[in-house]
């Protein structure tokens, strides 16, 4: 049996469903419409993956992130960072290649942050970037657009901002929340690395866009995301768009 899924199966816990599909927003019209829990909390699910991610095979993988079980799809991407993280060569290009061909399982915010940048973005690092902005630019849901943003952190945490940057232009008026919330949140990122950077990056225009500052036109969450970090004053010189 696939050592992953029988661990996982052994800690569903039902007390645990209604907080998990509430926070997770699976109710009609919501974000996680339709989708499924076991009842497990994120640290259960690290301690299954940690007991046996060196078993798994790519057949195993298939199984769990095909499950209808959210927290089931969230091991089989923990496990995949695991394999990735401790291989080379050509094992590494089949674990990117394995998480391209499975977006359509990422369908949620959590599932997205804690696999696309120690996949996608230490991939990365060393090569062409464009699948990022095509992710961000063209992705067929919400989840596509964010990986493309969201990966972008390893770059950052490596000192290199202006992907992050570019792709932030990209999705800055995007209408959804979470999109919002993740460009700010990168942002945030950025300025922690570079303040002047940020602040450049936010009194400037978006190149053939119009003449407004990008912090004046931009959507207030991302905009609150971005300027968490500044001093008080100028927080609110910004939100107050002074």
């Amino acid at each position: 049996m696939n050592p992953l899924l029988s661990r996982m199966q052994r800690l569903a816990d039902p007390s645990q469903v209604a907080g998990l599909s509430r926070f997770f927003k699976t109710g009609p019209g919501q974000y996680g419409e339709g989708d499924k829990f076991l009842g497990i909390k994120v640290p259960g699910t690290r301690q299954a993956v940690k007991e046996c991610w060196k078993e798994l095979t790519i057949a195993d993988l298939e199984e769990c992130i095909a499950s209808e079980y959210h927290e089931v799809r969230l091991a089989a991407l923990l496990a995949l960072v695991e394999i990735f993280k401790h291989s080379k060569g050509a094992k590494r290009e089949q674990c990117i290649q394995f998480y391209l061909s499975h977006t359509d399982r990422i369908n949620n915010w959590d599932l997205v942050d804690l696999s696309c940048y120690p996949l996608l973005g230490v991939w990365l690092l060393d090569k062409d970037r464009s699948l990022l902005y095509d992710l961000a630019r063209n992705g067929k849901t919400i989840w596509e657009q964010r990986i493309g943003i969201v990966s972008t952190m390893t770059f950052i945490r490596s000192g290199q901002i202006d992907d992050t940057f570019e792709i932030a232009d990209i999705l800055l008026h995007h209408p959804h929340d979470l999109i919002q919330k993740a460009v700010g949140w990168l942002l945030r990122e950025a300025g922690k690395r570079d303040q002047a950077a940020l602040e450049a990056y936010l009194q400037g225009v978006i190149p053939g866009g119009d003449r407004a500052s990008r912090y004046r036109s931009m959507p207030r969450t991302a905009l609150r995301y971005a300027i968490e970090k500044f001093p008080e004053p100028l927080r609110q010189r910004y939100l107050n768009k002074i």
